[in-house]
């Protein structure tokens, strides 16, 4: 397999869900009204206490880059064409919070150098998060990060602008197209679902075969030769390594039925297995790549401390997945950190163990990174 970048390939940097929110809103220059209204905490910077109590203090306000960390020398020694996070959080001043819900995420507009600063050029939106302070909240966050050069995928205004896809245009004239739905199944609720006449999410209604051909036919208004499609999903549980069958039919549709060239889901708090299918990447999981989850108790067996950075390398011509590298992080201090070798033997155990039925499987590098081989 060549690796080599050049005028055919396109080389991306994905991560799963990035919740810039809550406590890490706490910490940055702008801090939003710090009021929440969970049954676990209702104020947001007893998530930074959390954070403190287990790892030592954070001297606020922080830098913006800070919560990044390590990663952004290694994002720019990547040399990615396109960055693409799911952006789990609302950004904005809006206190019209979404009731019945228990959880609402959101950062100060005034923060988003924070994203900036990580050099994000399209941030996914079709998830159960985007809604949490209401419609106006959902219209403040397109704008902000429009108004930031930011572009979005899988929410809107209305329908129309849900289901239109961010582009981006690469060196060579070469496209990437980024679809962005989210699925019941990570509590993307159907009455989210953007209308005609309301703002909302880009919601699958199903994982059914109408479904794959409603996507197939937008994706081909859209797709030329030379581009790069990304479906971009929120699906699954927070805590679980499985794959449910009709996750993996649907992702194998989307590619076999909808000219899809990577699907990258996203939901799961820890990264799961990796499949590649007719010679194209699958993410069933990243994984969390930012939170405010330090110091939360529960779930320790699933590592969620250990972060993951996506680092395809694609054929543009073919879509195939010619390489892809995986950079091990965990977060500490609400930044993250480049792993220790310790801490990435288990990541490396554990991609190898859920890749064993997925036919993938990890191998380290020279530089402490993670090499995926299949079939």
């Amino acid at each position: 397999m060549s690796t080599t970048p050049d005028s055919k390939t396109v080389r991306l940097f994905l991560s799963g869900d990035v919740m810039t929110g809550r406590g890490i809103d706490q910490i940055l220059p702008y801090p939003s009204d710090p009021v929440l209204y969970e049954p676990y905490m209702n104020d947001a910077q007893g998530y930074v206490d959390l954070a403190e109590e287990k790892n030592g203090p954070i001297t606020k306000p922080v830098p913006f880059g800070y919560v990044w960390g390590d990663t952004l020398p290694l994002i720019e020694a990547g040399a990615p064409d396109a960055r693409i996070i799911n952006l789990e959080t609302s950004i904005t001043t809006s206190d019209d919070y979404w009731r019945d819900k228990g959880i609402n995420y959101r950062m100060n507009p005034k923060n988003v150098p924070c994203l900036l600063a990580a050099k994000i050029d399209v941030a996914g939106l079709a998830n159960n998060h985007v809604l949490d302070w209401g419609y106006r909240g959902l219209t403040e966050t397109v704008d902000t990060l429009r108004k930031a050069g930011i572009k979005t995928a899988g929410a809107g205004r209305d329908v129309g602008e849900a289901q239109t896809p961010a582009l981006i245009h690469v060196p060579g004239g070469r496209r990437v197209l980024v679809f962005a739905f989210g699925h019941e199944s990570a509590g993307v609720t159907p009455d989210w679902a953007a209308t005609r006449e309301r703002p909302g999410v880009a919601v699958l209604a199903d994982l059914s075969e109408g479904t794959v051909q409603s996507i197939g036919e937008k994706v081909r208004r859209e797709k030329r030769t030379g581009d790069i499609v990304i479906a971009s999903i929120h699906w699954g549980p927070n805590w679980s390594y499985s794959i449910p069958r009709d996750h993996s039919r649907f992702a194998h549709d989307l590619i076999d039925e909808a000219s899809v060239d990577i699907v990258h889901g996203h939901s799961s708090h820890h990264p799961k297995g990796i499949e590649v299918y007719g010679h194209k990447l699958i993410l069933y999981g990243c994984g969390d790549l930012l939170n405010d989850y330090e110091g939360i108790k529960g779930y320790e067996e699933f590592r969620s401390e250990m972060r993951l950075l996506y680092f395809p390398l694609v054929d543009s011509q073919t879509g195939h997945l010619l390489s892809l590298s995986l950079v091990v992080m965990k977060m500490k201090r609400f930044s993250l950190q480049r792993a220790v070798k310790d801490d990435v033997q288990w990541v490396e155990d554990m991609l190898c163990r859920e890749g064993r039925s997925l036919g993938t499987h990890v191998v380290p590098a020279d530089d402490d990174t993670l090499i995926l081989e299949w079939g």
